[in-house]
């Protein structure tokens, strides 16, 4: 289990370019690691659009936005290009990463029990060490809410 403080996982995974990406090469910077179901659904689209929307807001706090889920790189493209997004998405099919992080498990829907994404959020200060955990997120408001936060953390 993920805990606060603790150094958070390092990984590698493919972005929207198909280009390999560290946590490692935001070293210095705070890091929101947010894990998402798929792209292009209701939920993930106004999550994805909201931290585009504030991205110079981000940028002003020197952090970074990377979005995570299983989808191809192809299919990042496609939906960054649909949604005119400004943020970084790596993807992660074959779910390690996802697991590490505690974004990937069983969920219920309608009565029905399956695998899939946790939408979940981790805040990773510039050490590298996880600062916050936010599970059970709700998309809208979330960047605002993620904002205000690492304010506060950054404050402290």
């Amino acid at each position: 289990m993920l805990k606060v403080g603790e150094k958070a996982s390092l990984f590698s995974l493919a972005n929207q370019d198909d280009i390999s990406i560290s946590i490692k090469d935001f070293s210095g910077k705070w890091i929101i690691l947010y894990f998402y179901p798929k792209d292009n659904t209701s939920g993930c689209t106004i999550q994805a659009c909201d931290f585009t929307e504030m991205i110079e807001d981000f940028d002003k706090i020197n952090c970074v936005i990377l979005g995570v889920s299983p989808d191809s790189t192809s299919s990042h493209r496609n939906f960054i290009e649909k949604q005119s997004l400004g943020i970084t998405l790596l993807s992660d099919p074959e779910k390690e990463v996802l697991k590490k992080y505690n974004a990937w498990g069983e969920k219920k829907n309608y009565g029905k029990t399956y695998d899939g994404v946790k939408r979940s959020t981790i805040i990773i200060n510039p050490n590298g060490n996880v600062a916050k955990i936010y599970e059970n997120v709700r998309a809208k408001d979330h960047a605002q809410t993620l904002k205000n936060d690492l304010e506060e953390l950054q404050k402290s």
